[in-house]
């Protein structure tokens, strides 16, 4: 994000500002125009660094910030003129003792600043909420910003229609019907209304508030209309998707039967004893993928993992390989323990 939007300042920089204070005017003509000027400036570096910054943030984070120019323009002045000024002075003061007046100084203008930020986003529609996407808009996003940052001809303007593409496509992006996360134990489903809906928590309130995020959700994981449409007993939890299909959570080795014949989805904690006419996702499934989502694509579930086959990082290996078969690792023959005849003794 910080090399977006340091690309982006540069680029706005070299136009400069479309008025500049000319020496034969007069001085509060001059005054006037530069405290303009600093102004405007400052609201030019917070739209252009907030629009180079939004894919990624959106992509990551999966919020906008819609009022980042009212926030910067109150809160940037104090942190120019005090804040960093009293940062350095209180550094070199540190050594002979007298540092502590700089750090008091340096505390009021943050504490303006966290007033600033609790103001702003108590403004209605200050925070935007962006549902996820895949990283297919995000380079063409990147794309649209070397092109319209790099580029000094009128090509460059090509990368604005680069990016109202990779804004439309990101919108576009099709939001998964079931997630399950990396234990098993919380999964969730695109209820009948077409919000979240919670078939099983466990302890994982983290996963749900992420899934919440990346849907464009505003509750919380606490919100109670997470379980409408959920029924759950001892033997697990079941809830229809937007469709009409049933999605359902097994918990007991006694729900895969009529799950498996009755549900289109089954998840669970365990793994299941046998056959499942349902898509199973089971222990099996998520120790070897991970966290997973499904999409309906035509009239079957799309897989996407965290830990698909072939992947493998530093900190994520896959799972081990079963132990060889014996065919493929074969015993020593077994040794023939008849003593021989020249051994035997009288009696023997």
């Amino acid at each position: 994000m910080s090399f977006a939007a340091t690309l982006a300042l540069v680029a706005a920089y070299q136009y400069g500002l479309p008025w500049r204070a000319d020496a034969d005017t007069s001085l509060g003509a001059r005054v006037a125009l530069w405290g303009g000027r600093e102004i405007a400036g400052l609201i030019l570096a917070s739209v252009v660094a907030g629009l180079a910054t939004t894919p990624y943030a959106a992509f990551h984070f999966h919020r906008l910030a819609p009022y980042g120019a009212i926030a910067n323009l109150l809160a940037m002045p104090v942190v120019s003129v005090l804040v960093m000024p009293a940062g350095i002075l209180g550094v070199l003061a540190m050594p002979f003792g007298f540092d502590a007046v700089f750090w008091k100084l340096m505390g009021i203008g943050i504490d303006w600043m966290i007033t600033v930020a609790l103001w702003v986003t108590s403004l209605p529609g200050a925070v935007g909420r962006m549902a996820a996407f895949g990283t297919g808009p995000l380079l063409l996003g990147t794309a649209a910003i070397c092109l319209l940052c790099l580029l000094r001809t009128p090509l460059r303007w090509s990368g604005a229609v680069l990016a109202v593409v990779a804004s439309l496509w990101a919108t576009m992006t099709p939001r998964p019907e079931v997630w399950v996360a990396a234990d098993g134990q919380t999964a969730a489903i695109r209820g009948s209304a077409g919000q979240l809906a919670v078939l099983a928590s466990g302890r994982d309130t983290f996963a749900v508030k992420e899934w919440l995020a990346a849907d464009a959700d505003a509750r919380t994981p606490k919100d109670p209309t997470l379980r409408d449409g959920v029924r759950c007993d001892a033997a697990g939890c079941i809830g229809k998707l937007a469709d009409g299909h049933l999605a359902s959570m097994a918990l007991s080795v006694e729900a895969f039967e009529e799950d498996c014949r009755r549900a289109a989805v089954v998840v669970s904690p365990r793994e299941a004893p046998g056959a499942c006419a349902a898509m199973l996702v089971d222990r099996k499934a998520w120790r070897a993928n991970g966290a997973i989502n499904l999409r309906w694509v035509g009239d079957r579930f799309e897989i996407s993992a965290a830990r698909p086959p072939g992947y493998e990082r530093p900190w994520a290996r896959p799972p081990r390989v079963a132990a060889e078969t014996d065919a493929a690792t074969p015993r020593p023959a077994a040794r023939d323990a008849t003593p021989r005849t020249d051994d035997l003794e009288p009696g023997d």
